[in-house]
């Protein structure tokens, strides 16, 4: 297994987590290159579920070292009851490694994501009020908290003290909210610092050497293509880079150290949260999905939207992540539908059609799906183990998909369970 990148094709909640396992399963050393606990994966492994925001999904093969790059924005509190929560399950935690330029979600992160989301009002984007937005804008404000910072004390106190001033004056005077009391902050998240200490390595360094001598990485990606900060739904997207070009910048390797990217979708389409979606299904057929699906937030339990499959979007993540393969989840999800419908392009407000995905929000809004109607399949898919297993309908969706998206579906997910994959 060569060194892999796993993105999510959609808006996210493809169910990478199971995809994730099983390749963990083949991986020596295991990457999170983006995003912080907003986003979260479900790993199901005998017959537990492990539901992951910050730690990699490699955590549970007790020999795969697991790398939080520095990339990714770190809630030390929510990192550490992560921690806490996999020990006492009986999952070692002495294989992680968390990169000294990661930053830190401080308290005044999660106060500001409610605040501004609450002064937008009706105009909201939908943030999951976890700080991550605005501790990415303290990153590119250069006012940001390292893990370094936080792993040494002294450093930690002066910048925690200089920085807390300043964001009670934003938190006070614009938003009307309640200050921090800096010495409580200090004293708290000391204390984490010092329970992580023993994590911080360099893992530009580590993901190199374990490259450079031919061990099998794979990078782990959150979210997906569409919530991108550049090339997803601006402004309803999150604040770093879903795409495989983040899993570079996020852990410090190049981007000729990726072999294989690998996008995963979904056998239709969900988003959570605010913002256009035009295959979306608002009556009886898309409650059924949900409910089949368990479309409900990992991390926040919110019911996800849902629609059909929508090629112009997947097309869209083959471009922007140069995906080598697809794999395709939930599947049987869709089973006994009568009839499946695949948005092949979209018709614009002048009546022109287009096969590529808008730039911008205000195109994609106007936008209407042209939908290719199929036939559906019937019957249990959950026990199919191989592609040939598949009802014939249920392969022809497959097919066409492939062929609408022009790339290699190399895995078929029939169910929850790492089992229940079938690799073509």
């Amino acid at each position: 297994m060569p060194s892999k990148v796993v993105v999510g094709a959609q808006w996210g909640d493809e169910g990478k987590g199971k995809i994730i396992d099983i390749l963990a399963s083949r991986a020596d050393v295991v990457v999170r290159s983006q995003g912080g606990n907003n986003a979260g994966h479900t790993v199901e492994s005998a017959g537990e579920v492990y539901k992951l925001h910050l730690i990699p999904s490699g955590i549970l093969y007790k020999t795969t070292p697991c790398l939080i790059g520095c990339g990714v924005v770190v809630d030390p509190k929510v990192l550490l009851g992560e921690i806490d929560g996999l020990e006492s399950r009986g999952i070692s935690c002495d294989n992680l490694h968390i990169d000294p330029r990661a930053h830190v979600i401080m308290p005044w992160h999660i106060a500001l994501d409610g605040l501004s989301e609450k002064a937008r009002g009706a105009s909201d984007i939908g943030t999951t009020h976890c700080g991550i937005g605005p501790c990415y804008m303290d990153k590119a404000e250069r006012c940001g908290i390292r893990i370094y910072d936080l792993v040494h004390p002294e450093v930690f106190a002066q910048k925690a003290a200089a920085v807390c001033a300043l964001k009670n004056k934003l938190i006070v005077n614009v938003y009307d909210g309640e200050a921090f009391d800096a010495a409580r902050v200090i004293e708290e998240y000391t204390a984490y610092g010092k329970r992580l200490a023993k994590y911080v390595t360099d893992v530009s360094v580590y993901a190199y050497e374990a490259i450079k001598t031919g061990k099998n990485v794979l990078f782990e990606g959150a979210q997906g293509a569409l919530l991108d900060i550049d090339l997803g739904t601006y402004p309803f997207v999150t604040s770093s880079h879903p795409t495989a070009g983040g899993a570079t910048t996020g852990t410090g390797v190049g981007p000729t150290c990726i072999d294989e990217v690998i996008g995963v979708i979904k056998a239709y389409t969900t988003r959570v949260g605010k913002g256009p979606f035009p295959t979306e299904l608002l009556g009886t057929t898309g409650d059924e999905i949900r409910n089949r699906g368990n479309e409900f937030g990992t991390t926040t339990g919110r019911p996800r939207r849902t629609g059909w499959f929508d090629a112009v979007i997947a097309r869209h993540a083959v471009r922007i992540n140069g995906l080598t393969s697809v794999a395709v989840n939930k599947l049987d999800t869709l089973a006994d539908l009568p009839e499946l419908k695949i948005c092949t392009a979209y018709k614009k407000p002048d009546g022109s059609i287009t096969n590529d995905f808008p730039p911008t929000l205000e195109e994609l809004e106007g936008c209407e799906p042209i939908y290719e109607t199929v036939k559906g399949f019937e019957g249990d898919t959950s026990a199919c183990r191989s592609f040939s297993e598949l009802p014939q309908c249920a392969q022809d969706y497959i097919k066409e998909i492939e062929k609408l998206i022009d790339c290699k579906v190399s895995m078929v997910g029939v169910g929850p369970g790492r089992e229940q994959n079938i690799e073509r």
